[in-house]
């Protein structure tokens, strides 16, 4: 989010590098600049729609939540743990277009391409038409926002909001008029009822208006800061209602799945993802990245082959690397010390600020055609990890299905260790005629999972007890299937195991399929005949 207005940010010609030719207008990044955009929107907006992936864990999750009807919404996702805006929207969305993969996905695709255009407009106040082409074709080719483009989940809307509420900043910034107050208050209010995370964007935000509410130079700007804070004050106001819920949230769900992660490591797995993440090889385009967002803060053209740092940073780009850097940390800090945990796909409130930042890199170079050879490199790397996230399936859970679907018949059971790899799986199989389905620990229906004090529950359940469950629900000439992954954190004390030792003393000669690691959410198979 914007925390300066551009007036406040004189961008100064340097000292040996010439001015740009009359050839160099438009874009500033050289005569093939207009068929190179082209072609990388055209690619990336393709990419948007396009995955082979079925829906993983959180995405079926948050689309079984998202078809129950809206009086019921409150109570899942108080056992869920989230805010309630994306599920209402997808609610209303999947009503209008229905729960496929492609339908349920299309919602995020088309925030990603509606973000495309504002991060021009941001990227033209922050440093001219070349850092607003250089923000769209680095972020048209991300794999990151090409991910949560492709999935059912909140964080491409997420990042929609952030370009959005940059620009609202910026125009309250200029004329603190009430429209443009009340849109930065309402884009606060939505990024909290979003996605938690966002709060310690709009904490940051608050804290720089407060100082610059103080300490800024003029008058008209000290008045414009209070204006814009008392708007953004208002949209936490908008929040207070869902704060009982999140206060239940927050001390009997949180993330029971994962364990602490210390900011440091914290801090480079948010880098890797946004190049890409280990799964689409992120490594190769992480140095590129960040040495594009080092030069946009620090990097200054001396002359049309070199660059001097400034450690004093350069003004234009100085606010957004502040709340970008003291955002993503507090978040991490925050998450330490409470005992949650840390996924690279929570620092979405922040990726367009990072994107921004690097394409202030790509404007330091003086000589059009470095720059246009350093785009070509980023948005090339960045188009290979967006295909290769593309085609990776993200969920063994298919493979699972296929095997059930074609084999399971009316009377078998089929069983889950842990609930996690319940609900994706099961959308796969589908309402098969006669097929029970049942997890652990709470040996229930395979749609939700119940997040509320869930390692209490797993510590009181009985893997013995559930597989004779599992054997008594099946029929006396049906089979028992178990989808398992005994690797997750709450089940490392062999629970599912132990489960398949109870099924294998009773039904010997199990046949069995392991989980494979090349999967993102990876689920075994273990097939128990009637004797």
């Amino acid at each position: 989010m914007k925390v300066v207005p551009e007036a406040d940010r004189p961008v100064t010609q340097s000292p040996g590098v010439p001015a740009p030719s009359p050839a160099a207008a438009g874009t500033g990044l050289g005569r093939f600049a207009v068929p190179g955009l082209v072609a990388t929107l055209a690619a990336g907006l393709v990419l948007r729609f396009f995955t082979t992936s079925d829906l993983w864990l959180d995405e079926a999750l948050t689309v079984n939540i998202a078809e129950l009807p809206l009086d019921q919404l409150h109570e899942a996702l108080r056992q869920d743990g989230a805010p309630p805006l994306y599920y209402v929207l997808l609610h209303g969305w999947i009503n209008l277009f229905g729960s496929g993969d492609l339908a349920a996905r299309s919602l995020s695709g088309i925030a990603s391409i509606a973000t495309l255009p504002l991060i021009w407009f941001a990227g033209r106040r922050l440093g001219g038409r070349t850092v607003g082409w250089s923000a769209v074709a680095l972020l048209a080719s991300s794999p990151f926002a090409v991910r949560y483009a492709t999935e059912a989940r909140m964080y491409a809307l997420q990042m929609l909001l952030v370009v959005g509420g940059y620009l609202a900043l910026v125009r309250a910034f200029e004329s603190p008029r009430l429209p443009r107050l009340a849109l930065v208050a309402a884009i606060t209010g939505a990024l909290l009822y979003l996605q938690y995370w966002s709060l310690y964007l709009v904490a940051v935000v608050g804290a720089v208006l407060v100082f610059r509410s103080w300490r800024s130079s003029t008058l008209l700007q000290r008045q414009a800061s209070r204006s814009v804070l008392v708007a953004v004050v208002a949209g936490c106001i908008t929040f207070l209602p869902w704060v009982p819920t999140f206060l239940y949230q927050s001390v009997h769900t949180g993330t029971p799945w994962g364990g602490r992660v210390f900011p440091s490591s914290a801090f480079i797995m948010a880098l890797v993802d946004f190049a890409g993440g280990a799964y689409s090889d992120g490594y190769t385009l992480l140095l590129p990245l960040l040495l594009l967002a080092v030069l946009g803060v620090f990097g200054r053209a001396t002359g049309a082959g070199r660059i001097e740092l400034d450690l004093r940073t350069r003004p234009r780009a100085r606010w957004e690397a502040f709340v970008f850097l003291a955002a993503l940390l507090l978040g991490m800090a925050a998450a330490y010390v409470g005992g949650t945990t840390f996924q690279g796909r929570y620092a979405a409130f922040v990726f367009p600020l990072f994107v921004l930042l690097a394409a202030c890199g790509v404007a330091v170079f003086a000589d059009r055609r470095v720059r246009a050879a350093v785009l070509v490199v980023i948005v090339g790397l960045g188009l290979v990890g967006s295909a290769r996230t593309a085609l990776r399936n993200r969920t063994q859970a298919e493979e699972v299905a296929d095997v059930i679907t074609a084999e399971a018949r009316p009377g078998d059971v089929v069983g889950y260790c842990p609930d996690q790899v319940a609900p994706d799986a099961s959308r796969l199989i589908g309402d098969e005629p006669g097929l029970e389905h049942l997890t652990y620990p709470r040996a229930e229906g395979p749609e939700l999972i119940d997040w509320v004090d869930y390692q209490e529950r797993v510590d009181a359940a009985d893997p013995a007890a559930f597989a004779a469950l599992l054997l008594e629900r099946a029929d006396p000439d049906g089979t028992v299937w178990l989808v398992s992954s005994p690797g997750y954190r709450n089940f490392d004390n062999g629970q599912c195991e132990a489960i398949v030792a109870a099924l294998g003393a009773e039904r010997p000669g199990a046949v069995r399929s392991r989980p494979e690691s090349i999967f993102f959410e990876s689920m075994g198979l273990s097939e128990y005949p009637p004797p």
